[in-house]
């Protein structure tokens, strides 16, 4: 029978020589189960795994019917920003810490993909942002965000002082350390450690957390993903926005973040015995015994 995806990517932990071993393993084993396999050429100079075509991650885009992230959470994203656009599903084999998006343990890596190859699956997308900051009559940086949007205090450690709006209506003007606006994906990632609520990924919303606001009346709040959010820089003598963990540019007084849903999803791949609510209670240790 055949695979149900023909032609596979693979994408290895930035810089990590340590996955060169599952990386050869399970190249060699969608290779026998039928799969043309691409290399991402980084992972292959990096790991030194050169027996499979390597390709930069524009080809990948444009010729795999799945990618498999080797790594972790930061992988994925990195992984999800650059392919999101071309629609091409993503699975993760856990090779991080936490791994709140690569569902399948290293251990268990062939086991799985063999089910997923006979069609054992299911797709889930999940949203993403789209930031713009402007200044004066332009748009100086955009980006996307599978996690997070997060404007933030820089290297001074002063509070900033931000105006926020959604849909054109004044929100609030706030002194703090900075604010995240995450995805459902998000909300257990930074938005989490900050007090944020946990988003189930089906629910359409946004989350707005303060970090350590002045004011402690200051609460999170979730939103409809279809508002667009606009915040905007009044004082800070240092500021920086933020995307899935990245800094990224260096804000001014004046500037306009705006952020709303992209126009794509990412697609995740989830092998068969995935559940969120099973996932959130291994990474966050819930129901352990305390003794």
């Amino acid at each position: 029978m055949a695979p149900a995806f023909k032609t596979v990517g693979l994408i290895g932990r930035y810089k990590s020589r340590d996955v060169a071993e599952p990386l050869l393993a399970l190249g060699r084993f969608l290779a026998a189960e039928g799969c043309r396999v691409l290399m991402e050429q980084e992972t292959a100079a990096e790991s030194g795994v050169d027996a499979f075509p390597a390709a930069d991650h524009a080809a990948i885009a444009a010729q795999a019917d799945l990618v498999v992230v080797l790594g972790g959470d930061g992988s994925m994203l990195t992984a999800a920003r650059s392919l999101a656009e071309a629609g091409v599903p993503l699975v993760g084999v856990n090779q991080g810490r936490l791994g709140f998006l690569t569902d399948i343990a290293l251990g268990k890596m062939v086991e799985q993909m063999g089910r997923v190859l006979a069609g054992d699956y299911r797709i889930e997308a999940r949203t993403m942002l789209d930031a713009a900051v402007r200044r004066d009559n332009g748009v100086r940086f955009s980006t996307l965000a599978l996690n997070d949007v997060v404007v933030n205090k820089g290297a001074t450690g002063r509070l900033i002082e931000f105006i926020v709006d959604i849909d054109g209506e004044f929100v609030y003007d706030l002194r703090a350390d900075g604010l995240i606006v995450a995805t459902p994906t998000g909300s257990t990632a930074y938005a989490l450690s900050s007090g944020g609520p946990i988003v189930q990924p089906g629910v359409p919303g946004i989350a707005l957390v303060p970090i350590c606001p002045h004011t402690l009346s200051n609460r999170p709040i979730t939103v409809s993903d279809a508002a667009v959010i606009q915040v905007t820089i009044k004082h800070a003598a240092d500021a920086l926005l933020h995307f899935d963990g990245h800094p990224s540019f260096e804000l001014e007084e004046g500037d306009r973040v705006t952020v709303k849903r992209a126009e794509h999803v990412v697609k995740l791949v989830h092998p068969p015995g995935y559940s969120y609510y099973a996932m959130l209670r291994e990474k966050l240790h819930w129901s352990e015994a305390l003794f």
